[in-house]
């Protein structure tokens, strides 16, 4: 399987590029004081209109850098890329500034120019430059080169640029999501670890289906992801090195373990053993392979996750009579729960901003997906249906990602939605698709 290119070995070619492309912090403080764009949770905001011009030398199609831009921007629901048949005027030169007065008429905020192209040898050189219409000026440039096979990263490391420089927060669309493929009848389904990035491109399988696989989930590096199977009899957590394929069971327990997760240093890993009709919380060093015992009770906890600073650990248990969500410290003890509206609430997820918990709620029959603080107030419901399940936030805490099963003979879907419930997508994928995880920003 072929090695992630790092991020800074993209930008090698800064250097050469020429002071043209850089940007001037005095001009960046300023832009960064006008914003007015309010995407957190409970803000208002009107999405910024950006026209995103085809870069010189991009063959175009669903993999040129264009297409693969302008689509992560129809998704991101804050930049709205504005349709090309309206540009007012044709880039030739992606250096010269576009005509601003023209570009004010289809509303345009930003215009992207760039070029693409081989560079004598043989790697694939691209460049962008983002222009603010109000000001006529260049706010910020960038050149890449690497190898050509990595064209679609560049156009998700370019958009996470533009992303960031817009809205202030971190870009989300140079990551990748690891996830159970799902094939075959309904009664017979064969699933398999898969790992695709986050728009569903560059899919590749992880495991080959001769064991039931579910839950995997991403270690803060991106280079291992946690997960149960039913391989060898009991199922089991294993540990999956995504580059070399290697993978090897954590701890030797007499139950049956189930539902992993990392803990932000990625040095342990939390999760549940069965014991008899009880389910308690485990933390096992990786490093040590010591184990610490979290919960001790007469009632189901499962789906544990950390706190992004390791401090706290959310959890779901039916200590209660039925399913809530709990919070308590990293080291077990005190958990109070934190979830009491109408319904039962499971898998909660903890947002890398440290801001909200994601779950799953089910009510008269339906499954929604929402967000609340980490002491329960302000629950908000993002989506509702049939079967939705299992969320799983993006690097920069702004989107979820989650599946969906309609019933019936099908299967389930990943789909997308922002934190504010503006906007809902499915995220194509081969076959059927659940359990997605969605990994940390590429280095």
């Amino acid at each position: 399987m072929t090695l992630l290119i790092k991020r800074r070995t993209l930008i090698k070619g800064l250097a050469s590029a020429g002071a043209g492309l850089a940007l001037g912090s005095s001009l960046r403080g300023a832009l960064a004081q006008e914003r007015t764009l309010d995407i957190h949770g409970g803000g208002n905001f009107t999405p910024v209109n950006i026209a995103i011009t085809n870069f010189a030398g991009d063959a175009g199609g669903p993999n040129g850098i264009t297409s693969v831009m302008t689509n992560n921007f129809k998704r991101s629901v804050f930049i709205a890329p504005i349709d090309s048949k309206s540009f007012p005027e044709q880039i030739a030169n992606p250096d010269q500034a576009p005509n601003a007065d023209a570009w004010k008429t289809v509303n345009a905020q930003f215009v992207v120019t760039g070029s693409t192209g081989r560079g004598g040898d043989g790697r694939l050189k691209s460049q962008f430059r983002l222009w603010d219409i109000s000001s006529g000026q260049q706010v910020a440039g960038q050149q890449y080169t690497t190898d050509p096979t990595n064209a679609r990263r560049v156009a998700h490391i370019i958009s996470d640029a533009i992303f960031t420089h817009i809205t202030g927060e971190k870009g989300w669309f140079d990551s990748r999501v690891v996830f159970v493929d799902e094939t075959g009848p309904k009664d017979k389904r064969v699933k398999r670890l898969a790992i695709m990035d986050q728009d569903g491109a560059n899919v590749k399988y992880l495991t080959t289906g001769d064991n039931l696989v579910v839950t995997p989930r991403f270690s803060p590096s991106a280079q291992e992801v946690t997960y149960m199977s039913f391989a060898g009899g009991d199922p089991r957590v294993y540990i999956m090195n995504i580059e070399t394929g290697q993978r090897e069971p954590v701890g030797n327990f007499p139950g049956m373990t189930f539902s992993p997760r990392f803990s932000p240093d990625g040095q342990s890993v939390v999760m549940s053993l069965a014991e008899g009709a009880n389910t308690n919380l485990y933390a096992m060093d990786l490093r040590t392979r010591a184990t610490t015992r979290l919960t001790n009770t007469q009632a189901i906890d499962t789906s544990p996750c950390y706190s992004p600073d390791g401090s706290k650990i959310t959890f779901e248990s039916d200590r209660g009579g039925q399913p809530q969500i709990y919070v308590m410290g990293s080291n077990g003890g005190g958990a109070q729960r934190i979830s009491f509206g109408e319904g039962r609430y499971s898998t909660p997820v903890w947002s890398p901003k440290g801001d909200y918990i994601a779950f799953t709620k089910q009510r008269g029959g339906s499954f929604a997906i929402g967000v609340m603080k980490p002491d329960g107030s302000g629950e908000r419901i993002l989506t509702e249906g049939f079967h939705n399940e299992g969320p799983t936030w993006a690097p920069n805490g702004l989107y979820l990602m989650f599946f969906r099963d309609l019933g019936g003979a099908g299967g389930a879907r990943t789909f997308l939605i922002d934190i504010m419930g503006r906007g809902e997508f499915q995220i194509p994928t081969p076959s059927y698709a659940s359990d997605p995880s969605w990994g940390p920003l590429l280095g």
